[in-house]
């Protein structure tokens, strides 16, 4: 089966996968599902407690240990030795403590690393005989027609058909904290990049924002998630103190081995009996063995993952925690790792700035101009400008087991956010002001616009990329009034956004007219607009990651940034 296929139209996808619009019929699907498995994680070589015990017994120095206990014993059993039982049983149970320090850590670790498979969605809608219906996402099979919805979590790879402001969140594929805008037109090169694939949608994934169909293309393991798992699940390396412990155990083993086929031989030549030279070098062998390292390195290593797991570290075998502490560069990602995935407005321009406090989706803060904070009841512009961004908008802002939360695209839940920080209510505000008509969000145009029935009169707010939204502003406001806006003035406020945008800052231009007496559609509406300001926002840094990395460098540990 093809695999390539953003480079194929929706209806070549159909085809290459035997489905119809319609969906698959149930015998089909069926059929599928023997033929494709089902969509789920595989968990790869699962490996039992009992697996994890013995493979405690591995390690080449406890193999000797176990080997020293074994002589020991029969030496005791020969000679009739109390002392040689006794060594024999000191020896077994520093291995048995040993095994059991490290059979209760990894397996701990083990059971914590059974994370990925709860990012796969438990319910699908799909069409199947031409009705559409909810089946268990494992059940799902290539040439399915999923249907898509905000808060979706899409549960398999697919080629889309259809889409309606389709925007979709892929952070945990590539990192990107924005919604990926989704085009089901597009037909892409074959050698397009996973984060530009703008006509899939890909497993694992959750649609932030409109709705769509697509035809399933890949399920389980063949989806970009299962790569992830797949590498995930890959044969484990040994870390290098295994290595290091490993070769001093036989570099050890030979040398003791050595010494005492010399003092065999020495002894034996010198006339002594050859039973008690045996004995004698066997005794010598035993004693030379450092019993109690392996013990020493396991308590050390459990003792530094438990450090760990108080910094919420999990490690899946306790010899990683000596790889850890020898690491020297740190690749990390930023959405969500130096960030913290939740976009906040820091500055917003109105002819002056105004810097914005306040972390995360909380609704407080403060609008503060060169020290002063504003009193909003004086500030009409800039009141103005925060409805128009909360009206102008189709995310919401809710509240979830104590932590403020944003249904939809972060971008636009900031805004909602930043007017809640102003006492503005943007449910009450859509509730006495009600959308009568929109023009959505479009990718080429780079901006949206809404009208609203506001006190009688009807108020069209725009919002959108500056170079999109200033030209088609022939006003501007400057605290109560309405000034022209000629080329110049237009200049200046793209140089602006130019301005933040260099500081890092995503930059949205915020609009407003009255429309009364304008027909409904794009040609007359996107025209004739008062330009509000500009607002620049930004996915807010966590606190300590600036002082982690200083760590970090201060340790010479090199750190960096993939994104």
């Amino acid at each position: 089966m093809p695999t390539e296929f953003h480079a194929m139209s929706g209806e070549e996808a159909l085809r290459a996968l035997g489905s119809t619009e319609r969906g698959l019929s149930s015998e089909e699907a069926r059929d599928r599902l023997i033929r494709y498995g089902p969509n789920e994680l595989s968990e790869g070589r699962r490996i039992s407690p009992l697996m994890i015990l013995l493979d405690q017994f591995k390690d080449f120095m406890v193999i000797i240990l176990i080997i020293a206990a074994l002589i020991s014993a029969g030496i005791g059993v020969w000679k009739d030795s109390t002392e040689e039982y006794l060594d024999a049983g000191i020896i077994m149970v520093i291995v048995l403590l040993n095994a059991v320090l490290g059979f209760v850590q990894n397996y701990r670790a083990e059971k914590t690393m059974q994370a990925l498979r709860d990012m796969a969605a438990p319910k699908a809608n799909v069409i199947r005989d031409g009705e559409e219906m909810s089946v268990p996402s494992r059940e799902l099979v290539p040439g399915d027609i999923m249907i898509l919805s905000t808060g979706d979590r899409i549960s398999a790879d697919a080629r889309l058909l259809e889409e309606a402001n389709l925007k979709t969140n892929e952070a945990s594929l590539t990192g990107e904290s924005l919604p990926v805008s989704k085009s089901s037109r597009q037909v892409l090169p074959s050698d397009t990049l996973l984060s530009d694939r703008d006509n899939m949608v890909f497993s694992g994934c959750t649609v932030d924002h409109g709705r769509g169909r697509a035809v399933v293309t890949s399920t389980g393991m063949l989806t970009q998630l299962g790569n992830i798992a797949r590498m995930v699940q890959s044969d484990d390396e040994d870390t290098p103190l295994q290595k290091k412990l490993d070769r001093l155990g036989k570099q050890l083993g030979i040398m003791v081995l050595g010494v005492c086929a010399f003092i065999f031989a020495v002894g034996y030549l010198r006339g002594v009996a050859a039973e008690e030279m045996f004995l004698t070098s066997v005794s010598l062998a035993v004693a030379a063995i450092p019993e109690g390292l392996p013990a020493v390195v396991t308590v050390s290593l459990a003792l530094g993952l438990q450090r760990m797991a108080k910094r919420k570290a999990v490690m899946r075998k306790l010899p990683a925690v000596e790889s850890l502490g020898s690491a020297t560069v740190i690749c990390t990602d930023k959405t969500g790792t130096l960030t913290k995935g939740e976009m906040n407005i820091r500055e917003i321009f109105i002819g002056e700035t105004v810097n914005v406090s306040g972390e995360g989706f909380e609704p407080q803060g403060k609008f503060v101009v060169q020290g002063e904070t504003i009193d909003m009841a004086k500030r009409e512009d800039l009141v103005m400008l925060l409805v128009a961004g909360a009206m102008c908008n189709d995310s919401s802002l809710y509240q979830e087991d104590g932590k403020w939360k944003v249904r939809g695209d972060p971008t636009e839940g900031t805004l909602i956010v930043t007017a809640r920080k102003a006492g503005i209510d943007e449910g009450e505000v859509a509730k006495n002001s009600p959308r009568i008509f929109e023009l959505a969000f479009d990718s080429v145009k780079k901006r949206m616009t809404t009208v609203h029935q506001v006190d009688g009169r009807r108020m069209a707010f725009m919002k959108g990329a500056a170079e999109s939204v200033v030209p088609l502003c022939t006003k501007r406001r400057v605290r109560e009034k309405d000034l022209d806006l000629d080329k110049g003035a237009a200049d200046s406020l793209l140089a602006k956004n130019n301005e933040m945008a260099g500081r890092a800052l995503r930059v949205l231009a915020i609009a407003v007219r009255d429309v009364t007496d304008v027909p409904l559609e794009e040609s007359s509406l996107e025209r004739d607009f008062t330009f509000m300001g500009l607002v620049g926002m930004m996915d807010a840094p966590r606190k300590e990651a600036m002082e982690a990395v200083r760590k970090c460098r201060t340790a010479g540990i090199r750190v960096i940034m993939i994104t």
